[in-house]
């Protein structure tokens, strides 16, 4: 196994708020321009509802989970709002709106550095995404490494935090499987592959070209 740094809890919970204030950015102004004022209204109805508070006094494990919580469950109420009004075209522009948002969240002067490294040594540019995304990964689900060099990082999440959730199948099969692929290969060009046994998950990544 590889050894990687421990996220803290208080920075799990920051990330997990960052997430659930990215879902504001892009799923709104796409209902918005399908359904309207009244379509925005009623999707941020069915977000409010069911959503639960964080306390202030309580500790940033339980923030988390409470944040955690609350962000898989609007991911997938703005997900299924989308396929149930606006049907696959609206699946399709869901997926491709999330993945530019993404890329809007992870632009930046670390960005440039890594496209930098990457031109004089590809290896060092995905040892260094392999790294941190086993780092940032850990906001999700807890996991192993058991590989990570500048050819292949291999995670291992021996259960899924996310499948846990009733909320967690679309996060899987749409978020997991699809919206991050796509988002690795077009903005940090690395491939993401997924080998899902129930509520377990391997996650392979390997760069490209």
């Amino acid at each position: 196994m590889v050894k990687v740094k421990e996220m803290p809890y208080s920075e799990k919970y920051a990330t997990t708020l960052d997430y659930m204030k990215l879902l504001d950015t892009f799923v709104p102004p796409l209902v918005q321009k399908h359904l309207g004022d009244e379509g925005v209204a009623e999707l941020q109805r069915t977000w409010q509802e069911g959503l639960k508070p964080i306390p202030e006094d309580a500790s940033f494990e339980e923030k988390y989970e409470i944040a955690y919580g609350n962000w898989m469950r609007n991911w997938s109420i703005a997900f299924n709002f989308v396929r149930t009004h606006l049907g696959e075209g609206g699946v399709e522009e869901f997926k491709r709106a999330d993945v530019e948002a993404l890329k809007r969240k992870g632009s930046g002067p670390a960005l440039f550095l890594l496209k930098m490294v990457r031109a004089l040594s590809p290896s060092s540019a995905f040892s260094m995404i392999a790294k941190q995304m086993a780092y940032q990964l850990q906001v999700f689900t807890p996991f192993s490494v058991s590989e990570l060099t500048g050819q292949k990082a291999v995670f291992n999440a021996p259960r899924c935090k996310i499948l846990d959730l009733p909320s967690g199948e679309d996060v899987c099969l749409v978020g997991c499987q699809s919206v991050y692929p796509m988002w690795l290969a077009e903005q940090l060009m690395v491939r993401m592959n997924t080998e899902r046994q129930g509520n377990s998950c391997t996650v392979t990544l390997i760069p490209l070209g």
